[in-house]
């Protein structure tokens, strides 16, 4: 089993032992999937007691919201800035492509992949309060692409638009490998140019 040191670092988690624990948390829960992850495992992976874990969280449960919330969180403050540094419309397309691209296959990627592949683990109450931070998520998006449908810069409605190239940035996971031919600006403009408007 790896160390935590050994473990790729997580955007938007501090070394604070609850860190740590967040990290780990994600990288498991992403290997051997949440319900396989035990208690005893992680705080292996940490470095520290079983009973040591309960210090930063209440529940096993508790870990698996905090490493989604993190991920929304900081990727809502990625495409936050990735909109607030540029004043063209086009440009902040693009940038969201490329913060999105980031997100999936750089430093959060294996928080959100536990975000996709461990969202039945959750209760209702916390999907719902995951889908009102989400809801925030999605309107950074929908502002800026309506924007650019008054200016003619897409081809398709924008909520359509999100879907279609929301749907082929998340599914980069499982294909795209960053030591790989393509960098993640290639990669940004061929998105951006698939729904362009002619």
């Amino acid at each position: 089993m790896k160390s935590l040191e050994q473990l790729p670092q997580m955007g938007g988690l501090d070394d604070s032992p609850r860190g740590r624990v967040m990290r780990a948390a994600a990288y498991l829960f992403r290997e051997n999937g949440y319900a396989s992850t035990t208690v005893r495992e992680l705080a292996q992976v940490v470095g520290i007691q079983s009973g040591s874990l309960f210090h930063h969280f209440k529940s096993k449960d508790d870990i698996l919201l905090a490493v989604m919330e993190e991920a929304i969180r900081y990727n809502t403050a990625r495409l936050e800035q990735a909109v607030a540094q540029n004043t063209d419309t086009l440009k902040q397309i693009r940038a969201l492509i490329r913060a999105e691209l980031e997100s999936i296959n750089g430093d959060t990627g294996t928080a959100m992949a536990v975000l996709v592949f461990e969202w039945d683990a959750l209760s209702t109450d916390r999907q719902d309060y995951l889908l009102n931070m989400r809801k925030y998520y999605e309107q950074i998006w929908l502002d800026v692409l309506e924007r650019a449908q008054q200016e003619g810069l897409i081809k398709h409605p924008p909520f359509i638009w999100r879907r279609l190239i929301g749907g082929a940035i998340s599914w980069t996971v499982t294909w795209y490998k960053p030591e790989g031919r393509m960098t993640l600006d290639q990669l940004t403009n061929i998105i951006l140019q698939m729904g362009k408007a002619e």
